[in-house]
């Protein structure tokens, strides 16, 4: 007794397909079904998932439909494919220590946030001249000089954003940028930091640097509400994630939580709880998700760096965009402590 099934499709390297006018290589559009649920049913949804019967069964029911699963499953690839990444950045660090690389700078595992932040700082190239014609947003670097020179402080800058982002989030503009953001607590962020300014003591260049936070990600005194309406409420937020935790000591003014697709489940950045984040270009096109909320903050100017997250896209489509850079760490290279989605 045994089980009939097809043979599995063999798909070719990319290099060897051929997409000339001649090719008898054809696209096969799939019927490929999920469901499309917001708000209410996503609750609902989710806590069936984590049930232990039927969890697992309605798991199944879903690969089986969006024929994802059966692609990864069913096909036969001749060249060595990479579903999952495999490589820790342990693994990645000693074997390219082993092979020098041009214009590459390794950071030691054993250093501290800030010193990783100053070896980042130290192999970027020199920075443009601030009287040179033609707009130009501010860079991690231009705030540090500016504030190492004392021509402007992060309380300033702080003060200039909580306005800006309040004018951003009234009725003529309605952007929808942030989830939440707490106006007293990063007003006391930025003074910490001018006070370490004064003293000739800023932690690192980070010090004092705007940076706003995807609400996926842990960052205290915010719930995570990962786009939700009610996901804050059962899973509360009691420690920042690994990755806020490393800007928190390298100084940086943790700026409130971006708006983003509801559990990260889309690309086009439209919330039906916290508002559809606008691209700042033109307000009446979509910023793009699901880590849109970050992108548009960066893009309008609010602040020069924004986390997001990834699985998919999630960075890289946004930013795209919005016209501004998304990167996409190597798996594995930063922990996922405290990302909600663990991407």
């Amino acid at each position: 007794m045994g089980l009939v099934c097809s043979a599995p499709k063999v798909y070719k390297p990319a290099a060897e397909v051929d997409l000339g006018p001649d090719s008898d290589e054809h696209y096969i559009s799939p019927n490929v079904k999920a469901p499309r649920v917001a708000g209410l049913p996503v609750k609902m949804f989710a806590w069936v998932l984590e049930t232990p019967v039927l969890g697992p069964l309605l798991l199944y029911v879903l690969k089986k439909d969006n024929l994802v699963n059966k692609l990864v499953s069913d096909a036969d690839i001749p060249e060595p494919p990479l579903f999952t990444p495999t490589h820790t950045w342990q693994v990645m660090f000693t074997v390219t220590a082993d092979i020098p690389e041009q214009n590459v700078s390794l950071a030691k595992p054993g250093w501290s946030p800030a010193a990783r932040a100053q070896e980042a700082i130290d192999c970027l190239p020199d920075l443009a001249d601030p009287s040179s014609p033609g707009f130009r947003r501010w860079k991690i670097r231009d705030f540090a000089k500016a504030y190492s020179s004392g021509e402007i402080t992060p309380v300033m800058v702080a003060r200039r954003f909580l306005a800006a982002v309040e004018e951003c989030s009234g009725p003529d503009l309605n952007m929808a940028l942030f989830i939440s953001y707490d106006p007293e607590d990063i007003v006391r962020q930025a003074e910490e930091s001018t006070l370490r300014y004064q003293q000739g003591a800023p932690l690192s260049a980070m010090d004092g640097v705007l940076v706003a936070v995807k609400d996926e990600i842990d960052c205290l005194p915010y719930q995570t509400t990962g786009g939700t309406s009610w996901l804050g409420k059962m899973r509360p937020c009691v420690a920042d994630a690994a990755c806020v935790a490393q800007l928190r000591a390298c100084g940086a003014v943790l700026a409130g939580k971006t708006n983003m697709h509801e559990l990260g489940a889309g690309t086009s950045g439209i919330n039906p709880h916290h508002g559809s984040t606008r691209n700042p270009y033109h307000t009446a096109r979509v910023s793009g998700g699901s880590s849109g909320g970050s992108a548009a903050a960066v893009c309008a100017g609010l602040c020069p760096v924004a986390l997001g997250a990834d699985g998919g896209g999630s960075v890289r489509m946004p930013a795209a965009l919005c016209g501004v850079v998304g990167f996409k760490p190597t798996a594995g290279r930063l922990s996922n402590s405290g990302c909600r989605f663990s991407r």
